[in-house]
């Protein structure tokens, strides 16, 4: 579940949550001043808010696929039932030579 908050929701909303925070700031220094009328949140640009977060979330998807993971170096050990129980399949890392 973290992962999935992480790697997709956060990055779609985290633009949402940019332009909100400055259309609050906004508001206020503008109330504050007296001059024109407030930003309404209405008037958002909703398309491009949105196009920046699915382009964060793809970057940050690219990002995790090329910097995390196990290594590739070892031998696969596929799953198998041990006394009733599933065992995941895993990579074991190869014994180094002495």
């Amino acid at each position: 579940m973290g992962r999935i908050l992480f790697q997709y929701v956060l990055p779609i909303l985290l633009p949402i949550a940019i332009y909100v925070a400055w259309l609050a700031a906004e508001r206020r220094r503008v109330v504050r001043a007296g001059t024109g009328q407030p930003p309404r949140w209405q008037d958002a640009p909703w398309v491009w808010l949105v196009v920046a977060g699915v382009l964060l979330a793809t970057v940050a998807t690219f990002a995790v696929a090329l910097m995390g993971g196990n290594s590739i170096e070892g031998q696969y050990v596929p799953p198998r039932i041990e006394n009733g129980r599933i065992i995941p399949g895993h990579v074991e890392p190869r014994p180094t030579a002495r």
